[in-house]
């Protein structure tokens, strides 16, 4: 058992970096600090043809480990959000060595350059997980921080035009649980947008969020999950609407999208999935990822309704609650795993969950 596994469900639950002692923190930056220098095997999306594709780190100098480019964002974010939130970290050297060696002005410079000739690429889960690396690095202050801000920059703002031009235009929700999941990536763009002080852009994500959102009932949860799931539609769509809308109306949009988590069908979300992985699985590392991303956002609901009156948080509150801390149990048990199938990104997740109440995640949520 490692030390991420010990930590008690309350603690997952919480939020909170208290829980980021040196067993804890060497524990989560193990996998990041191995896998965003494993570059292969490797999948870059595209249909090979007579000639053999560029090796990842020609396409993606900065971003090339981790089986994909999205996972070695979100892996740079977990090493860079420990380091910001654990000072002392006992892997302190090695993390800034090898953010120090990957963002470079000439790395982000070809990441750019390829965005520019790809320009749907990543879009949108790869794009929020850069602009919540973006977000981590912002309110940091010092010369390291200084130096990775002004590096990373460049393609800050190419995803973020990105991000405005495209994504923040698109018709219609995808309502998977996969990397296509609008919600969680609007969730990513909204919490980027207020960290950095992106008036403009809070505005445009807060106006798609409420006309993709705003007039959804009874949420759809039979068929959830689908076999390669590791968000859940519904939570992920009602953890985004917590950031959006008002306490008191948020409540009321809550009561109408979870009439009862106590009875079918919505009670479905209240129960941990029950994973047994085989080597190499990555249906099931989902699964678990999904355990975990769960409970973010069974918490992060139950947060929200903390302290308000009527019939939504009385009768949501402790379920959410309840529902949480097993979401939080059961994927602790399985999420550092050593199989790389998992291994390459649910480090990630769980920092997320640990630290979801320490700054750049839903920061200033109504």
């Amino acid at each position: 058992m490692n030390a991420f596994e010990e930590l008690s469900p309350d603690a997952l639950r919480a939020g909170r970096a208290d829980a980021l002692d040196d067993a804890v923190a060497a524990a989560l930056a193990e996998h990041p600090l191995d896998g965003v220098e494993t570059e292969y095997p490797h999948y870059q999306g595209v249909v090979e043809g007579p000639d053999a594709p560029p090796r990842p780190s020609e396409n993606h100098p900065a971003f090339y480990g981790c089986f994909d480019w999205h996972s070695a964002v979100h892996s740079h974010w977990a090493l860079v959000r420990a380091l910001r939130l654990a000072p002392d970290h006992p892997d302190e050297a090695a993390i800034a060595a090898g953010v120090d060696g990957r963002l470079t002005p000439e790395h982000v410079a070809g990441e750019v350059a390829y965005l520019d000739e790809n320009p749907g690429f990543e879009e949108p889960y790869g794009w929020a997980w850069l602009l919540r690396l973006a977000a981590e690095i912002a309110p940091w202050d010092g010369p390291r921080a200084d130096a990775w801000r002004a590096t990373l920059r460049p393609l800050e703002d190419r995803v973020r035009r990105g991000t405005r031009e495209s994504f923040l235009e698109i018709d219609r929700p995808h309502r998977v649980g996969t990397h296509g999941n609008t919600a969680f990536a609007l969730a990513g763009v909204l919490d980027y947008a207020r960290v950095v002080g992106d008036a403009d852009l809070e505005r445009e994500a807060e106006t798609t969020a409420r006309r993709l959102y705003a007039d959804d009932t009874a949420a759809v949860v039979g068929a959830e999950p689908v076999g390669w799931d590791f968000v859940s539609p519904a939570l992920t769509e009602a953890d985004l609407m917590r950031r959006v809308l008002d306490p008191d109306p948020f409540a009321s949009w809550l009561d109408g999208f979870l009439p009862d988590l106590t009875a079918p069908p919505h009670d479905a979300l209240r129960s941990p999935v029950d994973v047994e992985p085989d080597e190499g699985d990555g249906a099931a590392m989902h699964l678990i990822g999904l355990n975990v991303s769960r409970a973010w956002c069974l918490a992060g609901l139950a947060d929200a309704l903390a302290g308000r009156d009527g019939p939504a948080a009385t009768r949501l509150r402790e379920p959410l609650a309840d529902a949480a801390r097993r979401h939080a149990e059961a994927g602790a048990a399985d999420v550092l795993t050593d199989d790389y199938a998992g291994s390459h990104w649910l480090s990630s997740f769980a920092l997320y969950l640990l630290t979801r109440n320490e700054g750049g995640v839903a920061p200033d949520a109504p």
